[in-house]
């Protein structure tokens, strides 16, 4: 078992994989596809342990280095912590072909775009089973197939071990199945309870103050504090909606069919399709504006300087409150525009 699993965690398999794809490094086309295992240990290696061991620069990391909508955000906050808790480096490259730069600073246990494939297509199979009608079999073949495309394109790219996806997407199993009792009673109070506002405001930015520090920066803490802060903005949104507009079904009498796509339908979507990009990244650029102004003048520093951005007391409360505020336009503004427009 030792040895099966030193292997899933290896490089070579990546290569391997990657080399199967017709992906090889700079000068290897054409060379038969040798042994990807050749080189792995050369000093050339730019990623992986040694560049996650290696000091960063000025500050940097390594080089190349209607539901409530919570459990993918519970998924990504437990595999973003796990990557910097376990610390268990990326692939080596080489002989691994890196495709992906920006994450090469993360660690690689476990990959958080198996755990969210995962979660996402079968939470979407499990909550739509008794509201559409298609037949089960067919929703279960499209989560797993999509859910196993994202995997092996984590291999592809080769930001990922094999074990880094299998982990990935075997937590989130675990996770639906724990949580898959509690749904209704989850949803019933994050949508009822007067603490709800509360709690998805303050109960996200403790667990973001409180993240794992690292030896060097890392965009791990930015990234998960932006999906925390969009889940909460999301969530209040949910909440407001849920106290003061009508519902507009109910669980016991809905049931959603596929009907005939008119020309007038397909212009009414794409309509509400365009406004409501518009108002997310008309939102999402004013408060970055507003908050990084507010932040620079609080803490002395010019909005164009990169390192004090990354800073604990800037950049936790820059990104939750500049998403917090899109989550909230999504789930508010948005609905709230598309009535006004007739677009409902």
């Amino acid at each position: 078992m030792s040895r099966l699993l030193g292997t899933l965690r290896s490089s070579q398999p990546v290569a391997r994989f990657q080399r199967y794809c017709g992906l090889f490094p700079a000068g290897e086309e054409g060379s038969g596809g040798g042994d990807p295992a050749e080189g792995a240990g050369e000093s050339g290696a730019c990623n992986g342990t040694a560049a996650l061991r290696r000091p960063a620069a000025a500050g940097r990391g390594p080089r190349n280095g209607m539901r409530s909508g919570r459990g993918p955000q519970i998924v990504m906050y437990i595999g973003q912590v796990s990557k910097d808790i376990l610390k268990w480096p990326r692939p080596l490259s080489p002989p691994v072909v890196k495709l992906e730069m920006r994450t090469d600073a993360e660690y690689g246990m476990p990959s958080t775009h198996a755990m969210a494939a995962t979660a996402i297509s079968f939470s979407f199979l499990i909550a739509t089973t008794n509201q559409y009608k298609y037949p089960f079999e067919l929703g279960l073949v499209a989560a797993f197939v999509f859910s196993t495309l994202v995997c092996l394109s984590r291999l592809y790219t080769g930001m990922h071990t094999v074990l880094d996806v299998i982990g990935g997407a075997l937590i989130s199993a675990v996770l639906l199945v724990l949580l898959y009792p509690a749904w209704d009673t989850i949803d019933h109070l994050l949508l009822t309870s007067p603490f709800c506002p509360l709690l998805s405001i303050v109960v996200p930015l403790v667990l973001c103050y409180n993240y794992p520090k690292l030896d060097y920066y890392s965009p791990t803490r930015g990234d998960t504090t932006t999906i925390l802060g969009a889940g909460a903005g999301a969530t209040v949104g949910f909440w407001l909606n849920n106290q003061y507009a009508t519902p507009a079904y109910t669980s016991e009498n809905f049931q959603l069919g596929f009907p005939l796509i008119t020309s007038k339908m397909l212009v009414v979507v794409l309509a509400r399709f365009f406004v409501g990009i518009f108002i997310v990244l008309l939102t999402r650029r004013l408060m970055k504006s507003v908050v990084l102004g507010m932040l620079g003048y609080r803490y002395k520093f010019p909005i164009g300087d990169l390192e004090a951005r990354r800073r604990l007391e800037v950049e936790v409360p820059y990104k939750f409150i500049t998403y917090s505020s899109v989550g909230f336009s999504a789930t508010v503004l948005v609905p709230l525009l598309h009535g006004l427009l007739g677009l409902m």
